[in-house]
């Protein structure tokens, strides 16, 4: 054995308590100085046959701890890189939108693109961590179905016809430009199809002869030049919330429903009916859909949850924080969230109709 692997091997025995064992089990693990806490965290999971979820206090908390875990588990730093460690654990992150709410501003797409990867892979994911602010567990998500019912597979000799996709690509969110830089872009030149879709870490570039698929390949968006090709692609939605007719069309039937005495001249509500997406439009994703869900609608089966103390609570910064895990089976609800299916926030009314939220 090597000096390193001795070394880890210590360090693996010194910070990997008992963790749960069955439904409903709670345990409390203490004297997890500096980054122990990850490190226990790291071990745990890797022996825990199913998703494993992280809630912290706040963003930086959040942050901090993915940066431990990533060096601890040897993945990349880079937040949009593949995070699969050798053994097949998986990293997942579902970052906070960094904006206040209705704010006119609309969260970075690359921190859209991380939520959307997120929310994609956790219900199929058998052997991962994801690691969530408390502020982010209390946002409403848009159903399950929604991002496993609106994803587009495109295969080298597959037939696509430009005019068509063009109109998928725009229902689902995504942005026209002249050339693809950031996510949520695509661009149109010809026989040639530049796209960069939500969740992908690279474009793709699509070269069509006639109305087939002749060749994948991927591309760096400075230099706008090709790298490998690649056999398949998978096109996630642009946004969390679809922008269809229909979808629009609800949005407006529904505003009216939450805000009976709102305007019809309200900038974000005209904005919508023609077909423009206004900045900060994500909190008021509810009126996009009947039911909104939980991110604990979209865990696997059985999921150990990990929360640190004084999660409702400022915590002392001088003392060392236990650690508290759980294990629980098809969760299926949010104790923290508001009691209306279609809460819009914790905010108390609306500035623009004064109207009273319950919760």
């Amino acid at each position: 054995m090597t000096q390193a692997a001795a070394h880890s091997d210590r360090h693996t025995a010194l910070v990997a308590p008992v963790a749960p064992v069955k439904a409903a089990d709670h345990r409390i693990w203490g004297q997890l100085h500096g980054s122990s806490d990850a490190l226990a965290i790291c071990e745990s999971a890797r022996a825990h046959q199913g998703l494993t979820l992280v809630i912290t206090r706040s963003t930086e908390e959040s942050i901090r701890l993915e940066q431990s875990m990533r060096f601890y588990l040897g993945l990349p730093t880079d937040e949009d890189q593949p995070a699969i460690t050798p053994d097949g654990l998986e990293l997942l992150s579902l970052p906070d939108w960094e904006t206040l709410p209705y704010d006119l501003f609309s969260p970075h797409q690359d921190i859209t693109s991380r939520r959307i990867r997120a929310l994609h892979r956790l219900p199929t994911t058998n052997h991962g961590v994801l690691v969530v602010p408390a502020r982010t567990l209390m946002h409403r998500l848009p159903p399950v179905s929604y991002l496993q019912g609106n994803t587009l597979l495109l295969e080298v000799g597959q037939s696509l016809d430009i005019d068509n996709w063009r109109m998928q690509l725009e229902s689902a969110g995504y942005r026209h430009a002249d050339n693809v830089y950031e996510h949520g872009e695509y661009a149109v030149r010809g026989a040639i199809l530049d796209i960069f879709p939500m969740g992908a870490t690279r474009p793709y570039r699509i070269d069509l002869f006639d109305d087939e698929i002749e060749t994948l390949r991927t591309f760096d968006p400075e230099t706008q030049r090709s790298i490998d090709r690649i056999e398949r692609i998978e096109l996630l939605p642009a946004n969390e919330f679809p922008w269809h007719k229909e979808a629009r069309s609800g949005f407006r039937n529904r505003w009216f429903e939450q805000f009976p005495h709102a305007d019809k001249d309200a900038p974000i509500y005209q904005d919508v009916t023609h077909s423009i997406t206004p900045p900060g439009i994500e909190y008021y994703l509810p009126l996009f859909f009947d039911q909104t869900a939980t991110l604990f609608d979209y865990l696997p089966g059985e999921t150990l949850v990990f929360t640190a103390s004084g999660l409702n609570e400022a915590a002392s910064a001088s003392t060392p924080t236990p650690v508290h895990a759980t294990r629980t089976v098809a969760t299926t609800g949010c104790v923290l969230s508001c009691r209306q299916q279609n809460c819009f926030s914790r905010r108390t009314s609306c500035s623009a109709c004064s109207r009273d939220f319950p919760g």
